[in-house]
């Protein structure tokens, strides 16, 4: 049993131990009473959405005789040097039959101006992973952070930020956010022969790879979207198809929440990165 000279020893060095902490600060009081210290939180997505808005940017061509003279592509954002930005080889597969007609991307002006153009052209395309590197024109943008390559796992928050609906709404970059659904193989059964075309019979040809499959909604338009994880804004994978449930006018109608993306392994090894 404590005597009460015990209890008041006890006490004083409580109190002692207890001025030091408030002396030390929150780590030092965690470590003195031997209490793990709280982990930083992660950021919220509006923050991290603030952080990666200005690499964000709209894919098309331009055209000074065509009214409107700017069509719209795809989404992309800016990787790289600055100059590069990452997208989808079939949102960059037009060849265009007038000479005067260039590719452009068209950055987004804050508070709903104008956008920027910058003449574009192709630097690299993988088309087996549906991935393209643009190289533009003008002063550096901030790059997006290329997550490692084993970071994504499943049920992971990511969001997706682009132009949905081929750029109707205008070129203001739209967020969705969802989860990692599956890493799957992109080679999956076909129901019959019929299904077996020119390009999936290349993709077979070149070997399996897993990619992402997202429970997201994403629309035509979103084809070259980043997608990153919320908390903070590395880029883990790259839109390049949704799955459509019956007539391809369903994807905006009545979309399925299944999207697809390549990994960001494949488009670091486009940029030469390891």
């Amino acid at each position: 049993m404590n005597t009460p000279n015990a209890v008041h020893v006890a006490v004083q060095v409580l109190a002692a131990r207890l001025a030091r902490c408030l002396s030390a600060g929150l780590l030092g009081t965690a470590l003195l009473l031997g209490v793990a210290p709280p982990q930083a939180q992660a950021a919220e997505l509006p923050d991290t959405l603030q952080q990666i808005r200005p690499s964000i940017v709209a894919i098309g061509s331009l055209l000074p005789t065509r009214s409107p003279s700017f069509r719209f592509f795809g989404s992309g954002f800016v990787v790289g040097d600055g100059n590069q930005v990452a997208t989808n080889a079939h949102v960059v597969a037009e060849v265009f039959a007038d000479v005067s007609e260039r590719f452009v991307v068209a950055i987004p002006t804050p508070g709903g101006g104008r956008p920027q153009l910058r003449m574009a052209t192709k630097e690299a395309v993988d088309t087996e992973r549906d991935l393209a590197v643009l190289r533009i024109e003008g002063p550096p943008m901030r790059p997006m952070v290329l997550a490692e390559n084993t970071v994504v796992r499943e049920g992971q928050d990511i969001a997706i930020t682009g132009f949905p609906l081929v750029g109707a709404l205008g070129v203001f970059p739209a967020t969705h956010k969802g989860i990692v659904a599956a890493i799957t193989p992109i080679g999956q059964p076909f129901a019959n022969a019929s299904q077996l075309d020119a390009r999936a019979i290349r993709r077979l040809n070149s070997g399996l790879y897993n990619v992402l499959q997202l429970d997201i909604v994403a629309f035509p338009g979103n084809s070259g979207s980043p997608v990153y994880l919320a908390e903070n804004g590395e880029v883990v994978g790259v839109v390049n198809q949704v799955f459509v449930k019956g007539l391809k006018e369903a994807a905006i109608t009545n979309p399925s929440g299944i999207t697809y993306a390549i990994p960001v392994a494949f488009l670091k090894a486009l940029l030469g990165k390891p």
